[in-house]
């Protein structure tokens, strides 16, 4: 695949001319444009994505609809495009082992000229195996089925790629399990590697974490990074309560701050941008969320993102989880919980930040 490590100039582009450091809630620096008060600054100028479907200037906008359901995806995302009054640039779906993909609806929904979007698709390779046997080479054959049917049914269409989102869930801390952080590493590795040999050349790697303290305060946290070489944007998936008093409760900015169990070390945010510096940041999924039957008012998660990524500038991606009920099966992350919800979410995704043009 021929990757090379994005230069920071071409990353941050527009964003960052004139950064200063501003202090964020929780009292961490962070680089940001000198006029953090205005969010839609950088759609001022035409924002467009580069060869790694980085953006210009602005932030792609994107969404996995019908989360936990049988519902299409493709249908469930066009509902919430027309609910929310944004058409998302970021269509994300999920599968797993043999399954084939892209499918008709995936390459339907981004070959639309009306609309278009780019695939976002997490795949656990995995499946049904280790992640150290798929190492080894012994699903090479999985690997190769899926090159050859991107490459005859997408072309050289860019998508986004993640290998088994939110790996820290899946670990197994133990010495021949197949499952360790590294056995992740070396699997990652492996699979880019086998892909970019298979002439897969249009794979636009992210690395999703799930950025959890109590995983962040594991000795084996920092084992999963596959490498700069291998890694085209770094990813978190992460949510924040809309309710006080419950778990996670808080704002936009907190959930990209959580630090390690215990408070020592850097927030997510602040370590993506410290140790990988020249790597865009996709948030891949994000939501507010309340218990189910017990709505209460998100917009102040929802009005906080904009204050929030005038101050981040290397996140270039946005991609929202809407769900009535997630995967533990009392949490409502959707839009439109209350009339009130789904007008501050309708606010939101009006802002011209996200008027970025897929090139």
């Amino acid at each position: 695949m021929g990757r090379k490590v994005n230069k920071v100039v071409t990353l941050l582009g527009a964003m960052l001319a004139g950064t200063t450091a501003v202090i964020g809630a929780a009292g961490t620096a962070h680089a940001a444009p000198a006029t953090p008060s205005k969010p839609t600054k950088p759609t001022a100028q035409r924002c467009t994505t580069n060869d790694k479907l980085v953006p210009s200037c602005g932030v792609l906008w994107g969404a996995a609809a019908g989360g936990f359901t049988s519902a299409p995806r493709d249908a469930e995302l066009k509902n919430w495009e027309k609910l929310s009054g944004r058409t998302a640039s970021i269509f994300h779906t999920y599968h797993k082992g043999d399954e084939a993909f892209p499918t008709k609806s995936e390459i339907a929904m981004t070959s639309d000229p009306a609309n278009p979007r780019v695939l976002l698709v997490n795949w656990k390779v995995a499946y049904g195996s280790t992640w150290a046997k798929v190492a080894k080479g012994e699903q090479d054959k999985r690997i190769d089925k899926f090159a050859q049917r991107i490459k005859s049914t997408y072309g050289d269409k860019k998508f986004f790629l993640v290998l088994n989102h939110e790996p820290e869930n899946d670990v197994i801390a133990r010495k021949g399990s197949g499952m360790e952080a590294k056995d992740f590493r070396t699997m990652y590795r492996h699979v880019i590697q086998r892909l970019d040999s298979k002439g897969v050349d249009n794979a636009i790697n992210v690395m999703a974490y799930m950025g959890n303290e109590k995983w962040m305060a594991q000795p084996w946290w920092n084992d999963l990074y596959p490498g700069d070489d291998v890694v085209d944007w770094m990813g978190l998936d992460s949510y924040v309560s809309a309710e006080k008093g419950y778990y996670h409760y808080g704002q936009f900015g907190d959930l990209l701050d959580r630090k390690p169990t215990g408070g020592k070390g850097l927030g997510w945010y602040d370590w993506a941008t410290t140790k990988h510096a020249s790597k865009p940041i996709m948030i891949a999924e994000w939501g507010v969320y309340h218990r189910i039957g017990k709505p209460v008012d998100k917009t102040p998660g929802y009005n906080s993102v904009l204050p929030e990524l005038a101050k981040r500038p290397n996140i270039k991606a946005l991609v929202y989880f809407d769900t009535k009920h997630d995967d533990e099966g009392n949490r409502d992350i959707s839009i439109d919980s209350t009339t009130k919800n789904l007008a501050a979410f309708r606010t939101l995704a009006a802002n011209p930040i996200f008027n970025v043009t897929i090139a």
